[in-house]
């Protein structure tokens, strides 16, 4: 099953999705800019084989819904991410904020 769920931070509005599989629940908020993710993210694949496209994205591990995604410290951030100002420890809300 996928739900689509409307997230409003700080008066916008970002969307979060959730992809429910067997034996896991992948976890997704999006801007129109870039996205968080939970453990299935890898960043190292964004930073090293597909660098080219600068993708701002963030991961979080551990977080099994869309609210412990917003509140949960980031683990790594993407290069792009990074020169944005998005950093590993800031919680996903604040990357979310960065990404707008």
């Amino acid at each position: 099953m996928i739900q689509l769920k409307p997230i409003d931070i700080e008066g916008r509005t970002v969307l979060g999705v959730e992809v429910k599989l067997p034996k896991t629940t992948l976890l997704v908020i999006t801007t129109d800019k870039g996205y968080i993710m939970c453990g299935a993210l890898d960043v190292a694949l964004l930073n090293e084989r597909l660098s080219d496209r600068n993708i701002i994205a963030a991961r979080a591990l551990g977080v099994r819904s869309l609210e412990q995604l917003l509140e949960a410290p980031l683990e790594s951030v993407t290069h792009t991410a990074e020169s944005m100002g998005i950093t590993a420890g800031m919680t996903g809300r604040e990357a979310l904020l960065k990404m707008m």
